[in-house]
Protein backbone atom coordinates (compact mmCIF):
# COMPACT_ATOMS: atom_id res chain seq x y z
CA UNK A 1 0.00 0.00 0.00
CA UNK A 2 2.56 2.35 0.77
CA UNK A 3 4.12 1.58 -2.78
CA UNK A 4 0.87 2.56 -4.12
CA UNK A 5 0.95 5.70 -2.30
CA UNK A 6 4.02 6.30 -3.37
CA UNK A 7 3.51 5.99 -6.70
CA UNK A 8 0.13 8.62 -7.07
CA UNK A 9 1.90 11.18 -5.29
CA UNK A 10 4.26 10.92 -8.25
CA UNK A 11 1.61 10.56 -10.23
CA UNK A 12 0.50 13.54 -8.94
CA UNK A 13 3.48 15.13 -8.89
CA UNK A 14 3.96 14.80 -12.33
CA UNK A 15 0.79 15.52 -13.40
CA UNK A 16 0.91 19.11 -11.69
CA UNK A 17 4.19 19.89 -12.95
CA UNK A 18 2.97 18.89 -16.50
CA UNK A 19 -0.13 21.45 -15.80
CA UNK A 20 1.95 24.02 -14.44
CA UNK A 21 4.60 24.22 -17.25
CA UNK A 22 1.51 23.57 -20.13
CA UNK A 23 0.21 26.38 -18.10
CA UNK A 24 2.99 28.71 -18.15
CA UNK A 25 3.43 27.87 -22.10
CA UNK A 26 0.05 28.42 -22.99
CA UNK A 27 0.19 31.93 -21.06
CA UNK A 28 3.37 32.72 -22.49
CA UNK A 29 1.50 32.35 -26.07
CA UNK A 30 -1.28 34.22 -24.85
CA UNK A 31 0.97 37.30 -23.90
CA UNK A 32 2.98 36.79 -27.31
CA UNK A 33 -0.19 36.93 -29.52
CA UNK A 34 -1.34 39.70 -27.61
CA UNK A 35 1.78 41.85 -27.88
CA UNK A 36 1.98 41.40 -31.45
CA UNK A 37 -2.02 41.70 -32.15
CA UNK A 38 -1.63 45.06 -30.19
CA UNK A 39 1.33 46.07 -31.88
CA UNK A 40 0.06 46.04 -35.36
CA UNK A 41 -4.03 46.22 -35.18
CA UNK A 42 -5.20 49.12 -37.13
CA UNK A 43 -6.72 51.81 -35.14
CA UNK A 44 -10.68 52.55 -35.76
CA UNK A 45 -11.18 56.33 -37.08
CA UNK A 46 -13.63 58.48 -34.89
CA UNK A 47 -15.41 61.47 -36.57
CA UNK A 48 -12.28 63.96 -34.58
CA UNK A 49 -9.39 62.47 -36.23
CA UNK A 50 -9.04 65.33 -38.39
CA UNK A 51 -9.64 68.13 -35.56
CA UNK A 52 -5.62 68.62 -34.89
CA UNK A 53 -3.15 71.68 -35.27
CA UNK A 54 -2.01 72.25 -38.73
CA UNK A 55 0.31 74.73 -40.39
CA UNK A 56 -2.89 77.20 -40.93
CA UNK A 57 -2.09 78.03 -37.05
CA UNK A 58 1.29 78.48 -37.12
CA UNK A 59 0.95 80.78 -40.03
CA UNK A 60 2.94 78.96 -42.18
CA UNK A 61 2.88 78.71 -45.98
CA UNK A 62 1.37 75.52 -46.42
CA UNK A 63 -0.22 72.80 -48.98
CA UNK A 64 -2.02 69.93 -48.65
CA UNK A 65 -0.34 66.96 -50.90
CA UNK A 66 -0.37 63.26 -51.47
CA UNK A 67 1.95 60.85 -52.86
CA UNK A 68 1.90 57.01 -53.34
CA UNK A 69 3.77 54.76 -51.44
CA UNK A 70 4.70 51.24 -52.21
CA UNK A 71 1.59 49.19 -53.55
CA UNK A 72 0.09 52.46 -54.91
CA UNK A 73 -0.86 53.49 -51.40
CA UNK A 74 -1.81 56.90 -50.89
CA UNK A 75 0.14 58.51 -48.66
CA UNK A 76 -0.71 62.47 -47.30
CA UNK A 77 1.04 65.52 -45.65
CA UNK A 78 1.99 69.07 -45.95
CA UNK A 79 4.66 70.69 -47.92
CA UNK A 80 5.99 74.27 -46.13
CA UNK A 81 6.96 75.91 -48.53
CA UNK A 82 10.47 78.04 -49.54
CA UNK A 83 10.66 78.79 -52.62
CA UNK A 84 13.67 80.16 -52.23
CA UNK A 85 15.81 77.23 -51.52
CA UNK A 86 16.46 73.65 -52.09
CA UNK A 87 17.08 73.23 -48.48
CA UNK A 88 14.42 70.48 -47.41
CA UNK A 89 13.04 69.07 -43.75
CA UNK A 90 11.55 65.70 -44.02
CA UNK A 91 9.61 64.77 -40.85
CA UNK A 92 8.94 61.50 -39.23
CA UNK A 93 6.15 61.25 -36.53
CA UNK A 94 6.46 58.63 -34.01
CA UNK A 95 4.38 55.11 -33.88
CA UNK A 96 0.98 55.39 -33.68
CA UNK A 97 1.37 59.29 -34.34
CA UNK A 98 0.42 62.11 -36.98
CA UNK A 99 2.07 64.85 -38.90
CA UNK A 100 -0.02 67.25 -36.72
CA UNK A 101 2.45 66.34 -33.83
CA UNK A 102 5.40 67.95 -36.02
CA UNK A 103 3.74 71.10 -36.45
CA UNK A 104 5.93 73.27 -33.91
CA UNK A 105 9.42 71.90 -34.97
CA UNK A 106 8.03 72.16 -38.46
CA UNK A 107 6.91 75.64 -38.57
CA UNK A 108 9.82 76.60 -36.80
CA UNK A 109 12.26 74.83 -39.24
CA UNK A 110 10.10 76.81 -41.69
CA UNK A 111 10.38 80.17 -40.30
CA UNK A 112 14.54 79.31 -40.29
CA UNK A 113 14.32 78.94 -44.39
CA UNK A 114 13.69 75.25 -44.90
CA UNK A 115 11.03 73.30 -46.64
CA UNK A 116 9.49 71.41 -44.81
CA UNK A 117 7.63 68.17 -45.45
CA UNK A 118 5.63 66.59 -43.24
CA UNK A 119 3.59 63.22 -43.87
CA UNK A 120 1.02 60.67 -42.16
CA UNK A 121 2.31 56.97 -42.30
CA UNK A 122 -0.12 54.28 -43.99
CA UNK A 123 -2.63 53.56 -40.48
CA UNK A 124 -1.21 56.43 -39.05
CA UNK A 125 -3.09 59.93 -38.33
CA UNK A 126 -5.20 60.46 -41.20
CA UNK A 127 -4.91 57.17 -42.46
CA UNK A 128 -6.36 55.22 -40.40
CA UNK A 129 -8.30 51.96 -40.35
CA UNK A 130 -4.88 50.15 -42.29
CA UNK A 131 -2.25 47.84 -40.32
CA UNK A 132 0.53 49.63 -38.60
CA UNK A 133 3.99 48.16 -37.53
CA UNK A 134 6.68 49.19 -35.71
CA UNK A 135 8.86 50.55 -38.00
CA UNK A 136 8.87 48.22 -41.02
CA UNK A 137 5.99 49.38 -43.36
CA UNK A 138 6.31 52.76 -42.23
CA UNK A 139 9.73 52.39 -44.12
CA UNK A 140 7.99 52.54 -47.43
CA UNK A 141 6.48 55.09 -46.60
CA UNK A 142 9.39 57.22 -45.69
CA UNK A 143 10.93 56.19 -48.57
CA UNK A 144 8.25 57.40 -50.54
CA UNK A 145 8.11 60.84 -48.81
CA UNK A 146 12.01 61.21 -49.87
CA UNK A 147 10.82 60.50 -53.64
CA UNK A 148 8.27 62.77 -53.54
CA UNK A 149 10.76 65.46 -52.28
CA UNK A 150 13.13 64.90 -55.01
CA UNK A 151 10.34 65.41 -57.62
CA UNK A 152 9.29 68.17 -56.11
CA UNK A 153 12.48 70.34 -56.03
CA UNK A 154 15.31 69.81 -58.32
CA UNK A 155 18.72 68.68 -56.71
CA UNK A 156 16.81 68.79 -53.18
CA UNK A 157 19.48 68.93 -50.39
CA UNK A 158 17.40 66.75 -48.12
CA UNK A 159 18.09 65.98 -44.18
CA UNK A 160 15.65 64.39 -41.67
CA UNK A 161 14.21 65.05 -38.56
CA UNK A 162 12.09 62.07 -36.45
CA UNK A 163 10.89 61.63 -32.97
CA UNK A 164 10.69 58.40 -31.11
CA UNK A 165 10.07 55.30 -34.16
CA UNK A 166 10.44 58.32 -36.46
CA UNK A 167 14.20 58.29 -35.14
CA UNK A 168 14.34 54.68 -35.93
CA UNK A 169 13.10 54.92 -39.51
CA UNK A 170 15.42 58.43 -39.90
CA UNK A 171 18.41 56.36 -38.83
CA UNK A 172 17.67 53.18 -40.51
CA UNK A 173 16.12 54.57 -44.03
CA UNK A 174 18.45 57.13 -44.39
CA UNK A 175 21.38 55.12 -43.85
CA UNK A 176 20.55 53.81 -46.83
CA UNK A 177 19.74 56.90 -48.78
CA UNK A 178 22.81 59.12 -49.90
CA UNK A 179 20.21 61.77 -50.79
CA UNK A 180 20.08 62.36 -47.17
CA UNK A 181 22.64 64.88 -45.74
CA UNK A 182 21.76 65.02 -41.97
CA UNK A 183 19.53 63.16 -39.30
CA UNK A 184 18.07 64.24 -36.30
CA UNK A 185 17.11 61.67 -33.96
CA UNK A 186 14.81 62.21 -31.10
CA UNK A 187 14.53 59.24 -28.32
CA UNK A 188 14.93 56.29 -30.81
CA UNK A 189 14.86 52.76 -29.38
CA UNK A 190 18.16 50.34 -30.02
CA UNK A 191 16.15 47.38 -31.11
CA UNK A 192 12.52 46.55 -32.01
CA UNK A 193 12.98 43.49 -29.39
CA UNK A 194 14.33 46.19 -26.84
CA UNK A 195 11.64 48.72 -26.65
CA UNK A 196 8.95 45.73 -26.80
CA UNK A 197 10.48 43.93 -24.18
CA UNK A 198 10.90 47.34 -21.86
CA UNK A 199 7.63 47.77 -22.25
CA UNK A 200 5.87 44.21 -21.63
CA UNK A 201 7.94 44.31 -18.15
CA UNK A 202 6.16 47.42 -17.22
CA UNK A 203 2.55 45.52 -17.77
CA UNK A 204 2.85 42.14 -16.62
CA UNK A 205 6.08 42.82 -14.42
CA UNK A 206 8.22 40.04 -15.57
CA UNK A 207 11.26 39.54 -17.65
CA UNK A 208 10.05 40.95 -21.12
CA UNK A 209 12.73 39.04 -23.35
CA UNK A 210 10.97 35.43 -23.36
CA UNK A 211 7.50 37.02 -24.63
CA UNK A 212 9.28 39.30 -27.09
CA UNK A 213 10.51 36.34 -28.52
CA UNK A 214 7.32 34.68 -28.62
CA UNK A 215 5.63 37.73 -29.98
CA UNK A 216 7.65 37.42 -33.10
CA UNK A 217 6.40 34.17 -34.20
CA UNK A 218 3.14 35.81 -34.24
CA UNK A 219 4.73 39.10 -35.99
CA UNK A 220 6.01 37.35 -38.57
CA UNK A 221 2.63 35.84 -39.63
CA UNK A 222 0.84 39.20 -38.80
CA UNK A 223 2.91 41.06 -40.35
CA UNK A 224 5.82 39.82 -42.13
CA UNK A 225 8.79 40.83 -40.06
CA UNK A 226 10.81 40.09 -37.45
CA UNK A 227 12.52 42.52 -34.37
CA UNK A 228 15.64 41.72 -35.75
CA UNK A 229 14.52 43.93 -39.03
CA UNK A 230 14.20 46.80 -37.42
CA UNK A 231 17.38 47.52 -35.43
CA UNK A 232 19.02 51.34 -35.80
CA UNK A 233 21.81 50.76 -34.17
CA UNK A 234 22.94 48.47 -36.41
CA UNK A 235 22.56 50.96 -39.39
CA UNK A 236 23.36 54.30 -37.76
CA UNK A 237 27.05 53.85 -38.54
CA UNK A 238 26.58 53.65 -42.06
CA UNK A 239 25.45 57.47 -41.88
CA UNK A 240 29.05 58.59 -41.45
CA UNK A 241 30.12 61.05 -42.66
CA UNK A 242 26.53 62.62 -42.91
CA UNK A 243 26.19 64.27 -39.17
CA UNK A 244 24.31 63.35 -37.05
CA UNK A 245 22.30 64.65 -33.64
CA UNK A 246 20.59 62.12 -30.95
CA UNK A 247 18.51 63.98 -28.61
CA UNK A 248 16.96 62.32 -25.26
CA UNK A 249 14.75 62.89 -22.12
CA UNK A 250 16.76 61.27 -19.69
CA UNK A 251 13.43 60.64 -17.42
CA UNK A 252 12.19 58.69 -20.33
CA UNK A 253 9.55 55.86 -19.37
CA UNK A 254 8.54 54.48 -22.86
CA UNK A 255 12.27 54.19 -24.40
CA UNK A 256 15.24 54.24 -21.91
CA UNK A 257 17.64 56.96 -22.42
CA UNK A 258 20.46 53.88 -22.38
CA UNK A 259 19.01 53.23 -25.72
CA UNK A 260 19.65 56.65 -27.27
CA UNK A 261 23.01 56.53 -25.64
CA UNK A 262 23.68 53.25 -27.16
CA UNK A 263 22.38 54.34 -30.84
CA UNK A 264 25.20 57.95 -30.08
CA UNK A 265 28.06 55.90 -29.21
CA UNK A 266 27.10 53.06 -32.31
CA UNK A 267 27.32 55.86 -34.38
CA UNK A 268 30.38 57.38 -36.32
CA UNK A 269 31.37 61.03 -36.31
CA UNK A 270 30.40 63.07 -36.98
CA UNK A 271 28.18 62.89 -34.25
CA UNK A 272 26.28 64.94 -31.36
CA UNK A 273 24.66 63.79 -27.95
CA UNK A 274 21.92 66.06 -26.35
CA UNK A 275 20.48 64.32 -22.70
CA UNK A 276 17.45 66.62 -21.47
CA UNK A 277 17.70 66.57 -17.95
CA UNK A 278 14.37 65.69 -16.53
CA UNK A 279 12.52 65.61 -19.87
CA UNK A 280 9.93 62.52 -20.66
CA UNK A 281 9.55 60.93 -24.28
CA UNK A 282 10.38 63.55 -26.32
CA UNK A 283 10.05 65.91 -24.08
CA UNK A 284 13.43 67.94 -24.33
CA UNK A 285 11.54 70.05 -27.07
CA UNK A 286 9.35 71.37 -24.00
CA UNK A 287 11.72 72.43 -21.58
CA UNK A 288 12.95 75.04 -23.74
CA UNK A 289 10.74 75.12 -26.78
CA UNK A 290 12.99 78.01 -28.25
CA UNK A 291 16.22 76.71 -27.58
CA UNK A 292 15.41 73.47 -28.97
CA UNK A 293 14.49 75.06 -32.30
CA UNK A 294 17.65 76.99 -32.48
CA UNK A 295 19.73 73.91 -31.91
CA UNK A 296 18.24 71.75 -34.25
CA UNK A 297 18.11 74.34 -36.99
CA UNK A 298 21.68 75.43 -36.58
CA UNK A 299 22.27 72.01 -36.64
CA UNK A 300 20.79 71.49 -40.12
CA UNK A 301 22.22 74.89 -40.70
CA UNK A 302 25.69 73.72 -40.42
CA UNK A 303 25.00 70.55 -42.07
CA UNK A 304 24.06 71.65 -45.15
CA UNK A 305 26.71 74.23 -45.57
CA UNK A 306 29.00 71.77 -45.20
CA UNK A 307 27.71 69.66 -47.89
CA UNK A 308 27.28 72.65 -49.98
CA UNK A 309 31.13 73.22 -49.57
CA UNK A 310 32.02 69.66 -50.09
CA UNK A 311 29.94 70.10 -53.22
CA UNK A 312 31.90 72.90 -54.85
CA UNK A 313 35.03 71.62 -53.84
CA UNK A 314 34.12 68.29 -55.84
CA UNK A 315 32.70 70.60 -58.96
CA UNK A 316 35.93 72.74 -58.83
CA UNK A 317 38.23 69.42 -58.42
CA UNK A 318 36.44 67.93 -61.54
CA UNK A 319 36.90 71.35 -63.19
CA UNK A 320 40.84 71.49 -63.09
CA UNK A 321 41.43 67.71 -64.25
Amino acid sequence: MARRMSRNIWRYAATAAALTVGGAMAGGASIGYYVAMSLTKPQRPSITDQYTMSPFETGADFEDVAFASRGEHILHGWWLDRPETNRVIVGCAGYRGSRAQLVGIGSMLWRAGFNVLLFDYRGHGSDLGTPVTLGFREMDDFFAALDYTNSRVPNARIAVFGGSMGAAIAIMGSSRRPDVLAVVADSPFARHSDVISYRVEQRVHLPGLPFTRISDYFLYRMAGYRGSDIEPIRWVSQLAPRPLLVIHGSSDTAIPVAQGIQVYEAAREPKELWIGEGAEHCGTYFLDRAAYCDRVSSFFDRAFLQAESAGATTSQLAAEA
